[in-house]
């Protein structure tokens, strides 16, 4: 994880601007822009909302950026701040300049935008890719988080298939338009992209991440988990073993919730947002803090 992420010529970088400002008209709520300095760059973060609930932090999948939570933001934020940032070192309008070169840098940058935001207790919720970005702040930097909520993630809990890997790595080699869809198709079956989000996310191809992969977690790392801590997962997900990845959380992490949803797949939260949101939040309720000045 020592490579510092970056568009590969200033072409994918407009490409990549055009359709990022096509995708933002969909955002359905009143947003304030913000970029926070970090010791690893500039991080753009969307905030919406108000109220008094302890506020979420939102951390999207491979590929994705803070705008893909647009068809959930208005359930989430009817009651507290949510900040939606795009991920240092993945395409997005954040800017890294220095390498997250081990998974404690990746706690240490979410608590500097954190503090860059006046933050102090949070909710965080990552999906795939975010997942594993989640769990590493709460195994190495909790001290603000109040909840953290892991959607569909792969490779964290139990160790993804390597048929699925290998046709990740295939469609990586020659990503066209007709391997994207049905890429898709076979990832989250029952998704749909509209035309702005595949641009968007076909125009992320152009950036060369600065960021690792996820790994599985020992037992060690699964048990020092003191936040409380929902994983939801997709029953029929072709990325993870969601009844294994059930029964080791319950095994091993102190204070965690869980919940598979039968016949759904890695795509969940994308197909039955009105099941998983009110989920969510009824788990976020639960664990809600008082108001707490940033540190």
């Amino acid at each position: 994880m020592a490579k510092i992420g970056r568009f590969k010529s200033d072409q994918a970088r407009e490409t990549y601007e055009a359709a990022y400002a096509a995708l933002a008209a969909s955002w359905p709520l009143p947003a304030t822009e913000l970029d926070i300095p970090t010791s690893f760059g500039s991080t753009h973060v969307r905030r919406s909302g108000s109220g008094s609930g302890t506020p979420i932090v939102l951390l999207p999948s491979f590929g994705g950026n803070g705008l893909y939570w647009d068809f959930i933001v208005e359930d989430l934020a009817r009651d507290r701040i949510v900040y939606a940032p795009d991920t240092i070192g993945v395409a997005g309008k954040s800017v890294q300049t220095a390498p997250i070169v081990g998974e404690a840098d990746f706690a240490t940058w979410f608590n500097e935008v954190m503090a860059g935001l006046g933050v102090g207790d949070v909710h965080l919720l990552g999906l795939s890719q975010g997942a594993w970005h989640a769990s590493l702040v709460a195994l190495h930097g909790p001290e603000r988080l109040a909840s953290v909520t892991l959607i569909e993630p792969n490779g964290i809990i139990t160790k993804m298939r390597w048929t699925v890997l290998a046709k990740i790595l295939r469609f990586g080699m020659n990503p066209t338009d007709e391997k994207w869809r049905k890429m898709t198709a076979w990832l989250t079956p029952g998704v749909t992209m509209s035309d702005a989000e595949f641009a968007c996310a076909r125009a992320a191809l152009g950036y060369q991440t600065g960021l690792g992969w996820s790994r599985v977690l020992d037992d060690v790392e699964l048990r020092s988990i003191a936040t409380p801590l929902l994983a939801i997962f997709g029953g029929e997900s072709v990325v993870c073993d969601p009844e294994a990845a059930v029964r080791r959380i319950a095994d091993r992490v102190p204070n965690a919730d869980t919940e598979i949803y039968p016949g759904m797949g890695h795509g969940v939260l994308d197909q039955i947002p009105e099941q998983v949101v009110p989920r969510v939040l009824h788990f976020l309720r639960q664990h809600d803090r008082l108001a707490a000045p940033a540190e």
